[in-house]
């Protein structure tokens, strides 16, 4: 099965890929270059909107329109506009615990509340002062869980009562499975799902298709993998890069793989000259609707 590039965008670190299906588009970020990208399926045309600060995890807003973000600062309403510019309204300051943090992987849950976690913008220094944020219109922000490095790979089953969460930094190389109430939006029960560092590539971000399987970007590997909901290795397709960076499923049949990428800075790209593309690949599986923020 062959990857096909959608969009050989050149993306520093692209994120966060949405499928819109009222539009037939694709959404993504590219979190250092502060932009929201949209990819239109009919005619192939990309177009891209500038943010205030670096925007690292979009979600459709149900209620408001457009888009809700998780950024530098805080979590945000974005509204693109037709003369190419971002309108941008802060819902909810982050009281990071370090400087030099930034919101980075996220989505909605299955009743559409708004999750993203934080993360330090240096890796290097390995510091576990991420946390996972709630975000909902009547009871705020609130931080729900702490201790990690890199947050990523968040997830929930199509019932909605499991929730993943991975850790991508080279230290971790872990996802968890949490229980997870649908009428509180809580996670409980955190336990292992699945021990990365064995399999090639870190846990990046993710997605989960109609069978509850999940399926999650191997950065460094060149690979998505896909786990059966007991946390076995399904099966891992090639995309024509390194570092894919998450997964979604879109298309007219949400039978489509889009996959983001990340291109390095300082590095030899002859090898992998369409890093930072976006990617599409038909894995046989239909994925599900991704949720609106409602909550």
């Amino acid at each position: 099965m062959e990857a096909e590039l959608l969009v050989d965008g050149r993306n520093a670190t692209g994120e966060s890929p949405v499928w819109h299906g009222g539009e037939q588009a694709l959404y993504w970020v590219d979190i250092p270059a502060r932009k929201l990208c949209r990819w239109q399926a009919a005619t192939g045309a990309t177009t891209s909107w500038l943010a205030p600060e670096m925007l690292a995890c979009i979600a459709r807003s149900g209620s408001a329109g457009g888009w809700i973000a998780g950024m530098e600062t805080g979590v945000y309403q974005l509204q693109p506009q037709a003369d190419g510019g971002l309108h941008s309204e802060l819902l909810a300051k982050v009281d990071h615990k370090q400087p030099g943090m930034r919101f980075n992987d996220g989505r909605c849950d299955r009743q559409g509340r708004f999750w993203a976690g934080t993360m330090v913008m240096n890796m290097g220094l390995a510091s576990p002062a991420g946390a996972l944020y709630r975000y909902g219109a009547t009871d705020g922000l609130k931080e729900m869980l702490d201790g990690f490095i890199t947050p990523n790979g968040l997830g929930f089953s199509p019932d909605g009562r499991t929730m993943y969460l991975s850790d991508s930094h080279p230290s971790m190389q872990m996802i968890w499975a949490f229980d997870y109430d649908t009428a509180t939006g809580t996670p409980s029960r955190r336990r292992p799902f699945v021990d990365m560092k064995p399999l090639p590539g870190r846990p990046d971000g993710a997605a989960v298709d109609e069978d509850g399987c999940y399926w999650i970007c191997g950065n460094d590997a060149g690979l998505v993998h896909r786990f059966t909901p007991d946390g076995v290795l399904d099966r891992s397709l090639a995309v024509p890069v390194k570092k894919p960076a998450m997964c979604a499923f879109g298309g007219a049949g949400l039978d489509t793989l889009f996959v983001t990428s990340i291109r390095p800075e300082g590095i030899d790209l002859s090898d992998q000259p369409l890093a930072g593309g976006v990617f599409a690949l038909r894995p046989g599986v239909r994925g599900l609707p991704e949720p609106q923020f409602s909550r």
